[in-house]
């Protein structure tokens, strides 16, 4: 696989997600750093999104719930390249009945190089990154010198 180097922005589009059990810790999370999230763009899915809004001044770009398709919704930011940071704070404890969709969306922003966070300690290192509000080179797949080799 061949790689490329784009320009990471210094404003970023971040995904905030999370599981039934671990919503009310992301939220916690995000009044903690409301104040670096607020220049940034926000995707969210449904509840969490909302939950969010709600409880902080975050401006939020609200997806669909999870299970029924935000996950995958999100996923298609990442390929996209709209997506610059997911903050997916999981629930390992819980079977969830989407765990496919979770899993295929973890996936993705390994494919595509994706910063992600699964949790308060790993949100905490990259908000509190100086690439976090910074623009920084990094390092994808070139896809599309895949997709000429095949034709």
């Amino acid at each position: 696989m061949k790689f490329t180097t784009i320009n990471a922005p210094e404003l970023k589009s971040i995904s905030l997600v999370a599981h039934d059990n671990m919503k009310e810790e992301l939220l916690n999370w995000c009044q903690t750093y409301q104040q670096a999230l607020t220049p940034h763009t926000l995707y969210a899915t449904g509840t969490t999104g909302l939950k969010i809004e709600k409880e902080t001044a975050l401006s939020i770009n609200k997806l669909i719930s999870g299970p029924l398709g935000g996950d995958q919704q999100i996923g298609a930011l990442i390929t996209e390249q709209k997506i610059d940071i997911m903050i997916f704070f999981w629930d390992p404890l819980e079977a969830q009945p989407h765990d496919p969709d979770v899993k295929a969306l973890l996936r993705l922003a390994a494919v595509w190089n994706i910063p992600v966070a699964c949790n308060r300690a790993t949100a905490d290192l990259l908000i509190t990154s100086p690439l976090f509000s910074s623009s920084y080179q990094k390092s994808i797949p070139d896809y599309q010198q895949y997709i000429l080799s095949r034709s």
